[in-house]
Formats: structure tokens, C-alpha cells, sequence
């Protein structure tokens, strides 16, 4: 998460921060972690049967 203070507050459901910028800059950071994530995966193989 973004570091500092503000009001940003957490339930299960619900964020709220402070400002737009802290918003843009979590969402800036979820984009990396997620096309990090992604760029590791390379070849998917599915192979299925009818169990015959």
C-alpha cells in the first residue's frame, strides 16, 4: 500500500483514500504487480480426457 497519512480507511469491502492521487498512484502500483505477475507465464498445456 501507499505509504503516509490521509484518511484512507479499510473494511473487507470498502477503500477509501484520500485524494485522486493516491488513488492513481495505488492503481499505478497494482498495474505493476499484476503485469509482473503475468509476464512470468510462458506455455499453458491442457490436455483433458473422457476418462475411457
Amino acid at each position: 500500500m501507499i505509504g503516509g497519512g490521509g484518511d484512507r480507511q479499510h473494511r473487507a469491502d470498502r477503500l477509501t483514500y484520500a485524494s485522486d492521487g493516491e488513488m492513481a498512484a495505488a492503481l499505478a502500483d497494482l498495474n505493476r504487480q499484476i503485469a509482473g505477475a503475468t509476464d512470468r507465464i510462458s506455455v499453458v498445456r491442457i490436455q483433458s480426457s473422457k476418462g475411457l
